[in-house]
């Protein structure tokens, strides 16, 4: 059976592998040999620009052009060539250094320095910067402008219905009206404070041998400060150095990443839910596509698919990240392997998590208000009005007011503007808070919900 988007065995690189495609420049096998060769050659140069290092003679410049080449040229099949290299070796690190030592023959400058390439590093000195580069890049590249996306969707909606009347529901229930803009600012708000979270995560790395305590280097050159030196290289590749680490950079910094993640995907959940729910009231219509067909026996149905689809990928998303969020910053002593396989699923975390926001923008670009339902739910609920009622009656002193609106509003049916109006009048309290109060429809008890709908 040959390998297709029929024959994927994950969804992201079967089913959806249109849809997650972006990631596969930061999560693939290729992406990550990629930047291992990007690494090497740029620890070879920084390595052969320093004069204390004499045993390296200075690149000419048709070498630096040959490791630029390598380096930003890497193709497919230089991959294949690595791959076949590491069949050989069992060590997909090591068979990095064998396929530049063999690139770079031609180069006499560079093959003289060949005995450096890779010097003094660890495996994971060269994985931990690259995993640290794959997420910053998908970060910055990928997911924020997708998260982007919706937030500036759900921000022209909630300004769109900010002074559209919506009955709150409490515990289910009918409560304090709201606006269906307010409703929707609130998740606006959410985001952004989450986005920030995400933004703020410094992708660390560290470049310090064996255990981290450069042990070899200082054998071999005493004279460098190679804290110093690894730390101007990490901060070269645009990562934050961290300089205390076992064999392996600790990944707290991705625990917190993905727990970023993990935070937005349960903001996006809620909406998820929240919006099905208004559908399912008649709240909100979807928008019909030409051809589209909503059930296989049921001509009549437009169903929610889209916030479905969003809240599935969300849960598939969330497992993967809390797992890897607890699981890789744990280690057996200075180094054990558990790490290694879990690291390469983190473009399958992450491509859950794209799938579910770009299904959420495909369900709010589908969304028409049907003001006319939502305004008989609110005409229905005139009960509503027991809290403003109550609560002027409590600063104008009357007796009892919570009590006296509970005996005539709590489970009873039938409530509506005379019955309340009739109250109202009944009351003795100032007539212009009697008028202020008989002013009030369940529509127009907003409160401050236009305002803040409107400011987002």
């Amino acid at each position: 059976m040959s390998f297709s988007a029929l024959t994927a065995l994950a969804p992201v690189d079967g089913r959806y592998q249109d849809k997650a495609g972006p990631l596969r420049d930061y999560f693939t096998e290729l992406a990550l040999i990629r930047l291992r060769v990007l690494v090497e050659i740029r620890w070879l140069e920084r390595l052969a620009a320093d004069s204390r290092i004499a045993e390296i003679a200075p690149f000419s410049a048709a070498a630096v052009t040959a490791l630029n080449a390598v380096a930003t040229g890497f193709t497919e099949a230089d991959a294949a060539r690595v791959k076949a290299i590491e069949s050989e070796t069992n060590h997909d690190v090591k068979a990095i250094e064998y396929f530049l030592r063999e690139r770079l023959a031609a180069f006499p400058d560079v093959q003289a320095a060949a005995g450096f390439i890779h010097f003094a590093c660890t495996s994971e000195d060269i994985n931990n910067a690259c995993h640290a580069l794959m997420l910053s890049g998908a970060r910055e590249r990928v997911m924020l402008p997708a998260l982007d996306a919706v937030v500036m969707r759900l921000r022209r909606l909630a300004h769109a219905l900010a002074d559209a009347p919506m009955l709150a529901r409490t515990h289910g229930q009918p409560a304090t009206p709201t606006t269906l803009g307010k409703e929707i600012a609130n998740v606006v708000r959410r985001l952004e404070r989450a986005k920030l979270r995400l933004q703020r995560v410094e992708l660390t790395a560290k470049f310090n041998g064996a255990v981290g305590n450069y042990n070899a280097h200082r054998v071999a050159y005493p004279d460098i400060d190679w804290e110093v030196f690894a730390r101007d290289f990490i901060v070269s590749l645009g990562l934050v150095f961290n300089p205390y680490t076992t064999q392996i950079e600790p990944h707290d910094a991705i625990g917190e990443l993905f727990d970023a993640y993990a935070s937005i995907n349960t903001i996006l959940l809620d909406l998820d839910r929240d919006l099905w729910g208004y559908i399912s009231l008649g709240y909100f219509r979807q928008k019909v596509k030409a051809g589209e067909v909503g059930s296989s026996t049921m001509p009549h149905k437009v169903n929610p698919i889209d916030f479905e689809n969003s809240e599935g990928n969300l849960g598939i998303a969330n497992a993967l990240l809390r797992h890897m969020a607890d699981k890789l910053p744990v280690s057996r002593w200075q180094r054990d392997l558990t790490d290694s396989t879990v690291l390469r699923n983190m473009g399958v975390a992450l491509g859950h998590a794209l799938l579910a926001w770009q299904s959420c923008l495909r369900g709010l670009d589908k969304l028409e208000a049907d003001r006319s339902r939502i305004d008989a739910d609110l005409d229905a609920a005139w009960e509503v009005l027991a809290e403003p009622i109550q609560t002027v009656m409590r600063r104008y002193g009357v007796a009892d007011p919570y009590e006296q609106l509970k005996t005539l509003t709590r489970g009873r049916s039938g409530i509506d503007r005379a019955s309340l109006h009739e109250f109202i009048r009944a009351l003795d309290i100032p007539d212009d808070a009697k008028q202020r109060l008989l002013a009030l429809t369940p529509r127009t008890y907003l409160g401050a919900a236009v305002e803040l709908a409107r400011r987002i």
